[in-house]
């Protein structure tokens, strides 16, 4: 197996078009795990750590642009007001040493239907940037990125970025069940994001279909169920069906982490929670309180 280490962004995309089999690196908290246990031997490794880039962030027009190699603990030490959802989500991530490794983008590029990071980007309505020296820049939202059970919208010869999304106008929740407290793949996951200015709320699920997915239906009833303009009570009756629509959106199978019919109700139960503390800290503070 080859190693190759480009240096810089355009030698890792000369690098990719010369070898579309190479398997992109950048924390190889999942890959390494892959090759450990010979699920996976790839032609080569394209190391990505030495592309200082992918390790930036910015502000660009009012969204943030996240380089695919910033680490989920720079995302929650230095983002986590930004993109609370996401913040949420990094910290259920594996170990510190995990999270001081693992990236969003290598989350992205692996694309299992259990990446924590998935469900805030769905329901964020982020946008991912890829990009080949052939064609160049190719935005993909967030919602059409996954096609199969870790398998990515990307050509052989695109590399992953950055992802852009806006910062968080409104409250976001994450919530994810595990048959432990840490240190676990989901079982199933959920996330919810506002959108006041839109007059409309997003949703991630995630473990709970062969890719992540949003709950398009749950989305439409509870933006118009909700006061956005008077900021009222959520109704209870609402927030139940809310959770049921969220539930049906999933198709699980069952495994030996869970039952289809368990993770549909988790997912139910997580949706109806997670926007009621959303809408409740939306009502009394119009931000994130955590």
């Amino acid at each position: 197996m080859d190693f190759l280490r480009p240096a810089t962004w355009e030698d890792a995309l000369a690098t990719k078009a010369g070898r579309p089999g190479a398997l992109p690196l950048q924390g190889g908290t999942d890959v390494m795990v892959e090759i450990n246990f010979d699920v996976r031997r790839p032609e080569a490794l394209l190391d990505l750590t030495r592309v200082r880039e992918l390790a930036e962030w910015d502000t660009v027009d009012g969204r943030l642009r996240v380089g695919a190699g910033v680490s989920y603990t720079r995302l929650i030490e230095e983002l986590g007001d930004r993109l609370p959802g996401l913040a949420q989500a990094s910290r259920t991530v594996g170990s510190p040493q995990i999270r001081n490794r693992g990236t969003v983008g290598g989350n992205l590029g692996a694309a299992s239907p259990a990446g924590d990071g998935h469900p805030p980007l769905l329901a964020g309505g982020a946008v991912i940037e890829a990009e080949s020296a052939a064609r160049g820049v190719r935005m993909i939202p967030a919602a059409d990125f996954f096609t199969g059970v870790k398998r990515n919208a990307l050509e052989p010869d695109e590399l992953i970025r950055a992802f852009w999304t806006a910062p968080a106008p409104a409250p976001q929740y994450f919530s994810k069940i595990g048959t432990r407290n840490a240190m676990v793949i989901a079982v199933c996951s959920f996330a919810v994001a506002l959108h006041p200015a839109e007059r409309r709320v997003g949703t991630g699920l995630g473990s709970a279909a062969p890719t992540p997915r949003r709950a398009t239906a749950a989305e439409a009833f509870i933006s118009g169920e909700l006061d956005w303009d008077g900021r009222g009570p959520l109704a209870e009756s609402a927030a139940r069906r809310f959770g049921e629509l969220v539930g049906e959106a999933a198709s699980p199978i069952d495994d030996v982490r869970g039952t289809g019919g368990y993770r549909r109700h988790a997912l139910s139960v997580m949706a109806r929670r997670t926007l009621t503390w959303a809408w409740n800290d939306h009502r009394t503070t119009g931000r994130e309180a955590r």
